[in-house]
């Protein structure tokens, strides 16, 4: 895959977006900040990055027969490709805070936001951004984020983890027609985060809710239980889980 490296850039993915020509047989690319300045976050949140300690990309991703049906499977195999990643390079505790956050030990230690550009039903190209908290020391006023290093107190390689990361992107995605959506949908939820666990959730209103996270529809909707048997599904605007 065609790596670009940039050192000032306002957003990967809005970067990368030029390299994609409909019809042209367009490569994958992916686009790497030393330094972003207008990171993007799911819910339009920013997402903040001390310039050369972590990992910040965007990678555009052609697809070649990829239903739009398969959306939310597309962010799953994203997720569960950093997740197992992460797994090999000893992370402890590793969950995918839903949708695609991901967590370890509680902290957030990296974001993915994915956009698709759509033509006849199908998705023609994925832009694929992703922020990892790598060697970053400190988040001031941010109790909730982490690192790899703050986790284990270990340095990392930036491009090892960055060719891993790709190889394997690479792999999941080429395979993802065909994947078994099922078993995909499995895994995924095995790797939840409060995965059949009562947790409290706030719904746009501000009124707080319990229930306890079921897995997620093949839409990618979050299934909860909210009484003995009684379940609901809840998109991504819709609720925000409180932990």
């Amino acid at each position: 895959m065609r790596i670009i490296k940039v050192n000032a850039i306002d957003s990967t993915n809005s970067f990368v977006r030029k390299f994609y020509e409909p019809g042209a047989g367009t490569e994958p690319v992916c686009v790497q900040a030393h330094h972003q300045t207008r990171g993007r976050g799911q819910r339009g949140s920013a997402w903040l990055s001390k310039p050369g300690e972590n990992l910040t990309f965007s990678v555009l991703y052609p697809h070649e027969k990829l239903n739009f049906s398969r959306n939310f499977l597309l962010s799953a195999t994203v997720s569960l490709v950093v997740v197992e990643t992460l797994f090999d390079f000893k992370i402890p505790n590793l969950k995918v805070k839903w949708p695609n956050d991901i967590l370890s030990a509680k902290k957030k230690i990296g974001g993915i936001l994915i956009e698709n550009i759509i033509n006849n039903s199908r998705i023609a190209a994925s832009i694929i951004g992703i922020g990892l908290n790598v060697n970053q020391k400190d988040f001031k006023d941010l109790p909730a984020a982490g690192s790899l290093f703050s986790l284990t107190g270990k340095k990392y390689d930036l491009d090892e983890l960055l060719n891993i990361l790709l190889l394997k992107i690479d792999e999941k995605l080429k395979d993802l027609p065909l994947a078994d959506e099922t078993e995909l949908l499995e895994k995924y939820a095995e790797n939840m985060f409060r995965l059949n666990q009562v947790s409290a959730f706030e719904l746009p209103s501000g009124d707080r809710i319990n229930g306890i996270i079921r897995g997620v529809t093949t839409e990618g909707k979050l299934n909860l239980e909210i009484e003995d048997a009684v379940f609901r599904t809840f998109d991504l605007k819709e609720i925000q889980l409180l932990y």
